[in-house]
C-alpha cells in the first residue's frame, strides 16, 4: 500500500524538483514517480505548449502582447500519469510538435513574461491539489522557489555542465556535441535571467548526479524523500 504521508492540499502535495536542462530530472522525476504510486508533472511541457500555440496563431514568441494574448486562450490539458504524457491544446494532441526545434527555440520566449509565468504557476498548483495521486513529483525550473516554496520535499538535481551535455548529446542521436553544449549554455543562460534554478534555496536538497547512473540517481531521490517522509511521520 502507498504511504499516504504526504496526501493533503495544495504545497503539501508537492514532491517539487528543479533543476539545468540535461540534469535527468524528467526521465528521474517520472522513475520516481512510477516507484512510489505518485503522479507526475512536467511543467516544461506546459511552457512548450504555449510556445506552440503562439506560433500556431502566427505570432512571435518574442513579443510579449502577442505571448499575453495566446495564454489568454490557452485551453491546455496536461495528465498526470507517469505513462501517459499526452499533453492537449483544445481539440489538438500536441505532444510530440511540442518538441519539435523549432518550438524548443521558442520557449525561453514565453517562459519570460512575467504575467504568464504567473498564470501557469496557477495551474500547475491547481493540477496538484486536485490529483487524485496522494502526491505528484512535479519537476522544472522554479517549483521549489516560486510554484512551491513550502512543499515537503524540494530537491535540486544538477550535474556538471560537460555531463549535462553529454547526456542530452546521447538523448538526441545525430546531433553534434559541441552543437547540444553550446545549446543548453545559451538556455540555462537565457532562463536564469527569469528565476535561479543552477543554486539551491535554503531547505532545498541538492542531488548531483555528475558521478551517479541513472538507477543510482533514483535512489539519491528516493532517499531525500523517505527522509522527509520519516520526518514527517516522526
Amino acid at each position: 500500500m502507498t504511504d499516504t504521508s504526504l496526501s493533503a492540499t495544495g504545497a503539501t502535495k508537492f514532491i517539487a524538483i528543479d533543476g539545468p536542462a540535461g540534469s535527468g530530472k524528467s526521465s528521474v522525476s517520472k522513475a520516481v514517480a512510477r516507484r512510489l504510486g505518485f503522479g507526475y508533472l512536467d511543467t516544461g511541457s506546459a511552457y512548450r505548449a504555449l510556445a506552440w500555440h503562439v506560433l500556431d496563431r502566427g505570432a512571435d514568441t518574442s513579443d510579449a502582447e502577442a505571448v499575453r494574448t495566446a495564454a489568454s486562450e490557452f485551453p491546455v490539458v496536461l495528465g498526470l500519469d507517469p505513462d501517459d504524457r499526452t499533453v492537449r491544446v483544445g481539440d489538438v494532441e500536441v505532444t510530440e510538435a511540442i518538441r519539435d526545434p523549432r518550438v524548443s527555440g521558442a520557449v525561453s520566449g514565453v517562459a519570460k513574461v512575467a504575467e504568464v509565468r504567473a498564470q501557469v504557476n496557477e495551474l500547475f498548483r491547481a493540477l496538484v491539489a486536485d490529483a487524485d495521486y496522494p502526491a505528484v513529483v512535479v519537476e522544472g525550473r522554479d517549483i521549489t522557489t516560486v510554484v512551491a516554496p513550502d512543499a515537503p520535499v524540494r530537491i535540486l538535481l544538477t550535474a556538471a555542465p560537460e555531463v549535462r551535455a553529454a547526456r542530452r548529446a546521447g538523448e538526441l542521436a545525430g546531433e553534434n556535441a559541441d552543437a547540444v553544449a553550446a545549446a543548453l549554455h545559451e538556455r540555462d543562460a537565457s532562463d536564469s535571467t527569469v528565476v535561479d534554478f543552477l543554486n539551491a534555496a535554503d531547505g532545498v536538497e541538492v542531488v548531483d548526479s555528475t558521478d551517479l547512473d541513472f538507477s543510482q540517481t533514483i535512489d539519491a531521490v528516493l532517499s531525500v524523500i523517505e527522509q522527509h517522509r520519516g520526518a514527517h511521520r516522526g
